[in-house]
């Protein structure tokens, strides 16, 4: 009875990690590049525009979507969805917001949308 117990134990704890550990878990669905990112960002709309060489961009998933949430008081950027490029690398594609390419360390951005200028340079 008791190697009855551990075969079937140790059958359980296999099954677990060969699960938990599968080849085909894609980095995105892990939201690998959700997290803050720091550098040169700045925004540019008519006569206003907005410098900042420390600054801050976070990026949140909602739903299938990513928002890009600015400091120094640049207007945030919703709604982006992503197509994977090389080794998980991603890069911005739909109408509207297209020019923004992340990783899990780096974060460029080009992002220009009904007369505004979004740019970033950042890392983390």
């Amino acid at each position: 009875m008791k190697n009855t117990l551990k075969i079937l134990g140790a059958f359980v704890l296999a099954l677990v990690l060969f699960t938990s550990c599968s080849k085909d878990d894609d980095p995105a669905n892990n939201d690998f590049f959700v997290g803050t990112y720091s550098g040169e960002i700045s925004y540019k709309s008519g006569d206003k525009t907005i410098m900042d060489e420390d600054g801050k961009v976070t990026v949140s998933k909602v739903g299938d979507t990513y928002k890009f949430i600015f400091g120094s008081g640049i207007p945030d950027i919703s709604g982006v969805t992503f197509e994977k490029k090389g080794d998980n690398t991603y890069i911005s594609i739909g109408s509207g917001v297209t020019g923004i390419t992340i990783d899990a360390h780096n974060l460029d951005m080009l992002v220009i949308k009904d007369g505004q200028t979004w740019t970033a340079d950042c890392a983390r």
